[in-house]
């Protein structure tokens, strides 16, 4: 297909990354469109991208995704905290809301060819099968957050700044052709937290106070107190307000009970975890016993692992002991070099 006859939507968030991957993309002669998802009435956020879009010259579409946003994202964000486990709600969002809502959109109803994001990924085809590998730039790399996509999805999916090795890159070229978003600083928390609220104050507005027991849970004994478990995550370390001789980490919340349990580092690391509700982007390895590098957060490292099929998903056993398994989060599976993403799924 001819790039002046394929068009690609590139969903603009109105920040750096997103707008140099449209002017890359037009740069190499494609139709491009720009489209903005409204998830909170972010009147900034909406401004900021339409300027991005003017100056490149390419048409702007916003899509009203405030509804879908509140149910698919917030409330799941709510109820996960309220369960006493930790949610993930940009993984969630980019199934939910930008390869939901925005990529129909930009295929159904404008008629894109593909369809293009600013994460830091590659996508590649092998045998007809698509795989997602690692970005060059290895800090930035956002494969755990799109362990979601399908082979649909991924067969219409592009991402042109897998292949840059530093966000000074990205920022360089986006100064370099005078992009209004180049000054522009990266997004950072949730983005429906905004300052001076923090994600503490926004749970404790949600569900109010709720005084509980802070447990030893090698003694058993009670340690202390607490306004509302849900204001705490497996591995937490600072702001728990108690005193003891070495560091003290939450190991364990127990909602039911309004308990908080702490534990000293060593009791913060397990071996064994489940997940369920997988998406398998490499179906070949479903149902299969196999070595694999797997993932428990965003920001902690792979590690080598054994994949094992379960009644309700999979069974991951890593090699040496992890910090801090929380449910919720979601676990997330590559190769045995940490070159490709193999599934994802929700820790339980």
């Amino acid at each position: 297909m001819a790039k002046d006859k394929t068009k690609i939507a590139v969903a603009m968030s109105g920040g750096v990354d997103s707008s140099t991957t449209a002017l890359l993309l037009k740069k190499q002669g494609y139709e491009v469109a720009g489209i903005t998802g409204d998830m909170i009435g972010d009147s900034e956020l909406l401004a900021k991208a339409k300027s991005n879009c003017e100056f490149l010259g390419i048409e702007h579409h916003i899509l009203d995704l405030k509804e879908k946003f509140q149910k698919e994202v917030i409330e799941y964000f709510n109820e996960t905290y309220k369960a006493g486990s930790t949610p993930n709600p940009c993984a969630l969002c980019n199934s939910k809301v930008k390869w939901g809502a925005i990529f129909d959109y930009a295929i159904n109803e404008l008629g894109c060819d593909l369809f293009a994001t600013g994460h830091y990924a590659n996508i590649t085809e092998h045998d007809g099968i698509y795989r997602l590998e690692r970005a060059k730039c290895d800090n930035k790399d956002q494969l755990y957050f799109l362990y979601s996509l399908t082979q649909k999805e991924l067969s219409k999916t592009i991402f042109p700044l897998g292949k840059y090795t530093s966000k000074e890159e990205i920022r360089q070229i986006a100064a370099e052709n005078g992009l209004p978003s180049k000054s522009y600083k990266d997004s950072q928390g949730v983005c429906f937290i905004k300052k001076p609220l923090s994600v503490k104050k926004y749970l404790f507005r949600q569900f109010g106070e709720q005084r509980g027991k802070v447990i030893n849970i090698s003694t058993g004994k009670v340690i202390g107190k607490h306004t509302g478990y849900y204001q705490y995550t497996v591995g937490q370390r600072k702001g728990l307000g108690i005193a003891d001789k070495y560091p003290l980490y939450v190991t364990q919340i127990d909602a039911e009970n309004n308990i908080v349990y702490l534990g000293y580092e060593e009791d913060a690391y397990g071996k064994e975890l489940e997940i369920t509700e997988i998406n398998w982007q490499q179906e070949t390895f479903k149902n299969k016993e196999f070595k694999a590098q797997g993932k428990i957060r965003y920001n902690s490292p792979a590690r080598p692992c054994l994949v094992c099929p379960t009644a309700n998903g999979v069974k991951i056993t890593f090699d040496e002991p992890v910090f801090a398994i929380a449910k919720g989060q979601f676990g997330v599976i590559y190769d045995e070099t940490n070159s490709y993403l193999i599934a994802g799924g929700k820790i339980v």
